[in-house]
Order: structure tokens, then C-alpha cells, then sequence
């Protein structure tokens, strides 16, 4: 068996790196493919190095950098094609030295460490760019910020010079996830608090998992009148919660709960699924025909559904398949979930909040929030939140909630605030991190000095182009899990503890004692 090597997301063989065949599934082709893209993207970034960039090529970094994305895309034909359009533009711009693909994760284990940081950073802001892109939005730095960071992983680096690039990027970053945000809310609506049915009707439905705002819209204005209803699932469920979205009565609520549950979860589902964004777990042959991909999503064999010129795709085959498969017999109830607490919504009771904390009716407050996933530990978050004080708050956002968001009505209020706030997406990270700014600022403080502790589970690379911002912030003691990536060598490592108190978790009373005292 040929081998691979890739230790980008948390669920790495041994903790250390999958080389045989990935965890998520990715085989040794596939990953070759996927060294090949970004040493492809760098070669190109060489290429434009002081030119006008190519026509596409803003979109190409974007795009190719997505799809490598854990849990992205596994057909290689996708692949191929992206590779070869990748040399194509490398041509087109004049060529340059090609970088090698064995150099990505093999040399100095330091310099291994700063590159593969940047570069699982630039696959993260990949993927929000590609979401604002779709509804309109682009930025010129971000944009830039695509060649500069991939030419800069194919240079030589002081330690220095590495992790003022890796700020650099982390304030870049937050940008783009300003430019997300007003995307989203400018298309949608500001999301308001919101009751999500996990219940079932009766009748044929489309579940839909990701994270594509876009993708849900058009297939909610497709379904209309059709007599198909529509469910999210996973980082969808915050979608209930945008005004323009929600109006769509066959938005009918939230099916089962985080990504890596659907093996069991879609198993004989009467109905199709639609994968807009990274979640694809390789499918059971039982389901795998009734599911479709579209935008970077890709898996050999599954349906997928491309957007014409102008950025419209034609769901009508999917729509169909539904009927056809004839949904639930039955309705089930289901206990509700609360949410759409971001950034305004929290904003609109700061008054209520800090009122809280300065009467001591709040002592602390909690940002537990992350991507969900398999390893064992993962349980920790759900005890943490279940051990929290009752006169503290808890904001969450991605899929990390649904570890304990069916804890909501236990958890209660404090003085009207429900103690569990699910800020939504991890795209609406900056949702929270606009929170603790103005929050601060109520205070006449340092972030670093309210009391607000961020609890993180971590799983991919938008966790980590999210933690790389809160850290270019200057945000302190953060504790993050279930393990530490594999990627940051001791010597890295032992830097973000010493400047930025970057923490493993212990347990779950031992974090909160240490916190809390």
C-alpha cells in the first residue's frame, strides 16, 4: 500500500499523522492530489510574484484551497481537474521554479510546524472567502493575502519572521470574517433567537448539511409549493434563525446533530441529503445514492449539482428524488432548540448582562465553542457545561454545541437570559468576538480582563484560521481540545504557551476550579 502523510485535522492517526490511509477517509491518491494542489498554488503564487494577477486567479486560490479542506472533497477526478487548471494558470502568468510537493511536511520540524499553520489557516479563510464570494462580497486584502501566503510558505522563514506572518494572517482573517458577517446579514437579515423543531412531518423532505446560506436559499425558493419539506442538519441549524430564511414555511426544523454522526444518522433516511460545504463523511453504499454534493463537496459516485455562469444551480433532480423516495410516514415530535444569538441579539441585552455581572447575578461567562468530532474526551465539553456554576453564562457557536445544546431548557436563565446562547455557525465567530470587544469597552477593559474564559474544541482549519485571529488579538488563556493539533512542534508550541497562555484542557473540574478558584 503506497503511503500519504497528513496531520491537518484533530482526528490524526496516533495524534501524530495519518500515513496509510486517513481517518476522514481520504486515501493515499487523494492526499497526493491535495499536496499537489497547494504546491501547485505556490508555484502560481511565485508566478504572480509582482504582476497583475491572472483573471480567475483570485478565485482559483480560493477554490483549490477550499477543497482541500478535511472532509471537502474525495473524488479525484475533481481533483485532477483542479490540479491541471492550477498549471494551466501557471503557464498563463509566465511560469516559475515549481515547488515540490514532498517539501510541504518534511524538513526542519519547526519550519514544518510555522508552514503547516499558516497553510491550514489559509485553507480556513479559504472557505469563509468562498461564502462571502457567493453572496457578493470580496475584499482586495483578503483577496491578496491568498498569494502572499501560499509564496510565503514556499520561502525560507526566520521562526521570527514565521509568526509575524501567522498574525499577520490572523488579522487578516478577521476581516474576512467581517466580510462573512455582512455578507450573511445583509442578505438575510440579522438572526434572531429563535425555537428550532427537532421533530419529523409527515411527507417527502431534503435534509441539508454544511454550512452554504446560499445554497439554502435557492433550495427553499425551488421547493416552494412543491410539498417538500426541508431540514437542516449539523452547522445548518443556525440557518433557522435569518429572517429571510425562516419566512420559507418547508423550513421545518433540525434533523439529527453534528457532522460526524450522518453515517448513522442518514442510514435509511427516506430522503435525499445535499452536502453545501466540509462534513462529508465517506458514505454507507445503503444511502449513498440518495445523496447529492455541490460547490467543493465531492465524493466518487455521488450526485453532484454545479452553479451555471451566473451562480444559480437546478435542484430540480434532487426536488424530484424526494418525492419520489415518498419521506416520513408519520410525524414526530420533537424537543425544540434555541437559536440565533449573535452578535445583535446578544448586543441588544448587553445592558441586561453587564447589569448581571456588576450586581454579581453573573460571576463568569463562558464561550464553550468549537467543532464537534469522534475522539474520545469529547464528553468533556458536556460535563464542563453541565459543572458550570449557575450564575454563569455560556455562549457557544459550530457544531461543538450539540454536545450539550439539548441541555437548554435544564441549564435555565439568569433574570430572563437564557444561560445557554448559541451564537450559530463557526463562520459567526466574529459574531462572538464583536460580543467580547463591545463588552469590554462597556467595562473599560481588556478583553483579557473581563470575565470571560473561551473554552475551544477544535477539529479542522477553520478552527484554526478562528484561533489564529483570537490569538493576532492579543486573547490570552485559552483552552482548547479534546488534544492538541499535531502539527505545532515542542519548540511552537512551547511559544503560544509562553506569549499567549494557550492551554490544553484538563478536566472538567479541574478547568473550572482553575478558572473560577
Amino acid at each position: 500500500m503506497s503511503e500519504m502523510f497528513c496531520f491537518q485535522c484533530e482526528q490524526t492517526a496516533g495524534g501524530k499523522g495519518c500515513t496509510r490511509s486517513g481517518v476522514c477517509g481520504k486515501k493515499p491518491d487523494i492526499a497526493r492530489l491535495q499536496d499537489e494542489i497547494t504546491a501547485g498554488l505556490i508555484t502560481l503564487a511565485r508566478a504572480l510574484d509582482g504582476k497583475t494577477a491572472c483573471p480567475g486567479c483570485e478565485s482559483l486560490f480560493m477554490d483549490a484551497l477550499f477543497m482541500t479542506v478535511t472532509n471537502v472533497n474525495f473524488d479525484d477526478a475533481d481533483l485532477i481537474a483542479m490540479r491541471d487548471r492550477i498549471q494551466r494558470a501557471i503557464g498563463t502568468c509566465g511560469g516559475a521554479t515549481a515547488f515540490n510537493p514532498d517539501d510541504l511536511f518534511h524538513g526542519d520540524q519547526d519550519v514544518v510546524s510555522l508552514r503547516s499553520t499558516l497553510l491550514f489557516g489559509l485553507r480556513g479563510m479559504a472557505a469563509y472567502a468562498h461564502h462571502a464570494r457567493v453572496l457578493g462580497k470580496t475584499d482586495p486584502e483578503v483577496s491578496a493575502w491568498f498569494q502572499k501566503g501560499m509564496k510565503a510558505l514556499g520561502d525560507d522563514h526566520s521562526v521570527e519572521a514565521w509568526l509575524g506572518l501567522i498574525l499577520e494572517f490572523g488579522s487578516v482573517n478577521l476581516k474576512c470574517m467581517g466580510l462573512l458577517d455582512a455578507a450573511n446579514t445583509e442578505t438575510y437579515g440579522h438572526p434572531v433567537p429563535t425555537p428550532v423543531s427537532t421533530g419529523r412531518d409527515k411527507g417527502p423532505f431534503i435534509v441539508i448539511t454544511g454550512h452554504d446560506l446560499h445554497d439554502l436559499k435557492m433550495l427553499l425558493e425551488q421547493t416552494a409549493g412543491k410539498g417538500v419539506n426541508v431540514y437542516t442538519h449539523g452547522e445548518m441549524l443556525p440557518a433557522h434563525a435569518y429572517p429571510e430564511l425562516k419566512k420559507h414555511p418547508q423550513l421545518k426544523g433540525n434533523y439529527g446533530t453534528a457532522w460526524q454522526n450522518q453515517q448513522k444518522e442518514f442510514d435509511g433516511l427516506p430522503g435525499v441529503v445535499l452536502y453545501t460545504t466540509n462534513c462529508i463523511m465517506p458514505p454507507k453504499p445503503t444511502y449513498a445514492g440518495n445523496l447529492y454534493t455541490t460547490a467543493e463537496v465531492g465524493w466518487p459516485g455521488v450526485a453532484h449539482i454545479a452553479a451555471d455562469a451566473a451562480g444559480h444551480k437546478d435542484f430540480s433532480a434532487l426536488i424530484a428524488h424526494a418525492i419520489q423516495l415518498g419521506g416520513w410516514q408519520a410525524e414526530v415530535k420533537g424537543e425544540p432548540l434555541l437559536t440565533g444569538f449573535a452578535r445583535n441579539a446578544v448586543l441588544s441585552v448587553a445592558d441586561k448582562v453587564v447589569a448581571a455581572v456588576k450586581s454579581g447575578a453573573v460571576k463568569h461567562i463562558f464561550l464553550v465553542g468549537g467543532c464537534d468530532g469522534a475522539r474520545l474526551g469529547r464528553d468533556y465539553y458536556t460535563e464542563f457545561v453541565e459543572k458550570a456554576p449557575k450564575d454563569t453564562l455560556i455562549l457557544t457557536l459550530a457544531c461543538g454545541k450539540f454536545r450539550f445544546n439539548h441541555l437548554q431548557a435544564k441549564l435555565g436563565d439568569i433574570g430572563g437570559i437564557p444561560r445557554l446562547l448559541d451564537m450559530g455557525q463557526c463562520n459567526d465567530a466574529y459574531s462572538a468576538i464583536q460580543v467580547a470587544v463591545a463588552l469590554s469597552q462597556v467595562f473599560g477593559c481588556g478583553v483579557n480582563d473581563l470575565p470571560l474564559t473561551l473554552i475551544l474544541s477544535w477539529y479542522e482549519q477553520k478552527a484554526v484560521c478562528i484561533l489564529l485571529t483570537l490569538l493576532a488579538l492579543g486573547i490570552k488563556n485559552i483552552r482548547i481540545g479534546p488534544s492538541l493539533p499535531a502539527f505545532l512542534s515542542p519548540t511552537v508550541l512551547n511559544v503560544l504557551v509562553e506569549k499567549f497562555g494557550l492551554t490544553p484542557i484538563k478536566t472538567a473540574d479541574e478547568d473550572l476550579k482553575a478558572i473560577l478558584g
